[in-house]
């Protein structure tokens, strides 16, 4: 029996680890299938804009994301196939180790079968038990021989039991092998559309550095329309925190932050709840892919130059709206000139900006709920992009609005 309870535990530990590695398994595979989901989506915006035979910094931007997101994609297979293989190798484990416990228990019933052959005779077994010196030791030798018994089919129950679990382990192997045949697959079809789409980027880089000082023009004002969206967001925070003080001076259960804002209790929540919703946060567009990054980062051509991004700019269809990410009140809307209007939401001691619109549908003070549409993306007339740029400020603090909104769409 220790060898069956020896079995039963085997197998309970390592499917307890295969389940863990089934998990983590599954979260690459829904990774996966974002990537995926994403890279054909950004597909379907170059294709939009085949008919534009002009290289543009924007179709540039796209094509880059595009390579970046078939990098993780590729390291997301390598990733799993790694999993499979951990899969496959505990299933070689728990597979040579029933095989062994197979050979054994067969071993110790041959031997049984061989000792009941040799001791069949009724005659012989009643006569042992007439023999004995008592009937305490005649209780003993008829308990003997039922417990012989009940043993000789609990081996035969534990040899059919564990060959029923080989079996089911030599198919998973089987089935484990295949999938690391597909992945590994799917891994140098991606490595091939990789190197495809870098060469691709090589010669757009090469014909746009022959407009480098036109694009050099276009960065400037690029700039400058965001050093006024910067100035706008500053007044604006200044503004909405003087407002704030001014309403603490009349109201003594205000709670000021670090940042300077001073928060009723509702508002003190609202600004919890926010917090608490990093990288949780719905895409402040339906559909999209993140072209330009927060911070500081070379240029896509003219490596020399810096871009400073205080956002990120989501690329996305002709015709979408901007939405909130989250409830809170218009603070703004503000038309800065060559950037259009941007809509600036409060959300406690936290602002979110989206810019690049062209048409409004809120107005200030107006009380907003999640994913409720805000406005019209400019779709470009010289490149037929249209592109939100979306910010995420905590009083006068920028913060990567990549880190707060969801990885999946």
């Amino acid at each position: 029996m220790w060898l069956i309870r020896r079995n039963i535990l085997l197998i309970l530990l390592v499917f307890g680890s295969l389940a863990a590695l089934g998990q983590v398994k599954s979260e690459l595979e829904s990774q996966k299938k974002q990537l995926q989901k994403d890279i054909e989506f950004t597909n379907k915006l170059l294709k939009e804009t085949a008919a534009n035979k002009k290289a543009s910094l924007s179709e540039l931007n796209l094509l880059s994301s595009k390579i970046n997101k078939r990098q993780q994609l590729i390291n997301t297979i390598l990733r799993e196939v790694d999993f499979v293989q951990a899969q496959i190798d505990q299933t070689r484990g728990v597979v040579a180790s029933l095989e062994a416990d197979l050979k054994r228990l067969k071993d110790e019933y041959a031997k049984m079968l061989y000792y009941t052959y040799k001791n069949q005779s009724k005659y012989d077994r009643l006569m042992f038990i007439l023999s004995s010196e008592d009937f305490n030791q005649a209780y003993k030798r008829v308990k003997y021989f039922q417990q012989y018994a009940t043993h000789r089919q609990q081996q035969a129950k534990a040899i059919e039991e564990v060959k029923l679990a080989l079996e089911s382990r030599t198919d998973e192997l089987a089935q484990k092998k295949t999938k690391m045949a597909y992945l590994v697959e799917d891994k140098e079809k991606e490595k091939i559309q990789l190197s495809t789409e870098k060469d691709e980027q090589d010669k757009m880089v090469a014909t746009l550095k022959k407009k480098e000082s036109q694009l050099k023009k276009d960065l400037e004002q690029k700039q400058r329309d965001a050093k006024k969206l910067e100035k706008a967001i500053a007044r604006i925070i200044e503004e909405e925190i003087r407002k704030a003080k001014e309403k603490a001076t009349k109201d003594n259960t205000t709670t000021t932050t670090k940042s300077g804002f001073a928060l009723t209790p509702k508002e003190l929540a609202l600004s919890g709840q926010f917090a608490d919703n990093e990288g949780k946060l719905p895409w402040p567009s339906d559909r999209g892919v993140i072209t330009s990054y927060f911070g500081e980062h070379p240029h896509p051509t003219m490596r020399s130059i810096m871009i400073d991004n205080n956002g990120i700019d989501i690329t996305t269809d002709k015709g979408t709206k901007a939405r909130a990410v989250y409830e809170g009140t218009v603070s703004a809307v503000v038309s800065i000139p060559g950037a259009h209007k941007a809509v600036i939401m409060r959300h406690g001691e936290f602002l979110s900006v989206y810019a690049n619109l062209e048409e409004v549908t809120v107005k200030m003070g107006d009380k907003l709920t999640v994913k409720q549409e805000i406005g019209l993306v400019v779709t470009s007339r010289e490149d037929d992009r249209t592109v939100l740029h979306f910010e995420i400020w905590k009083g006068a603090t920028k913060l990567n609005p990549a880190k707060w909104i969801v990885s999946k769409k």
